[in-house]
């Protein structure tokens, strides 16, 4: 369940301000009933002013006053506090630097065991360039010899959701009889580690 904003300070005003119980308070504000006790008996945050959810708009008095009539009501979230969900942006993929020395490993697992992936596909998933994929399939790159297929969500530079959405996008592009040819030979491989 989302909670309010500052949960303590919004804890605090409705321990002053209103007769709810420890509980309805613990579960509006997402934290433990005890927590709820020690600010009631002044002993956290006692200096800690209070933040009044109705002022902020994450509740309303019509809420709090259906709540304090009942102690087994719970007290709602307004849908308005709620924050938008956060848009994921299209931008290049950070990928620790710990993990960049994989992405050779992957690429070369991609072009193996989907060639049906183009490169912009292949970019886009792993977060490497299109002459890096160029080097890797002509064995051009300077650590050829070290590079071995690994499956990339095992070694975390993509999502088995991402990556199963970029194959089923690449096999709707191609014609019929070759996406067919290409899902009845289609074995499954384990992760590799």
């Amino acid at each position: 369940m989302p909670a309010p904003l500052m949960p303590k300070a919004t804890a605090v005003w409705l321990v002053e301000n209103t007769s709810l119980t420890f509980e309805q308070i613990a579960d509006f504000c997402s934290l433990h009933p005890l927590e709820i006790q020690a600010i009631a008996d002044g002993e956290v945050a006692n200096q800690m002013q209070g933040l009044d959810p109705v002022a902020n708009g994450q509740t309303t008095a019509e809420e709090i006053a259906r709540c304090q009539a009942d102690p087994e009501a719970r007290l709602a979230l307004s849908p308005r506090a709620m924050p938008p969900q956060v848009i994921k942006h299209k931008g290049p993929r950070y990928t620790p630097i710990a993990k960049r020395q994989d992405k050779p490993d992957a690429i070369a697992y991609l072009l193996r065991s989907h060639p049906e992936l183009s490169d912009a596909q292949i970019s886009k998933l792993i977060g490497t360039t299109k002459p890096t994929i160029a080097a890797v399939r002509d064995r051009t790159h300077w650590n050829s010899p070290n590079i071995k297929p690994r499956h990339p969500v095992a070694l975390g530079l993509c999502t088995l959701d991402e990556l199963e959405d970029a194959v089923r996008r690449a096999r709707a592009r191609m014609p019929a009889e070759q996406a067919a040819a290409l899902a009845s030979g289609e074995t499954a491989e384990p992760l590799e580690n």
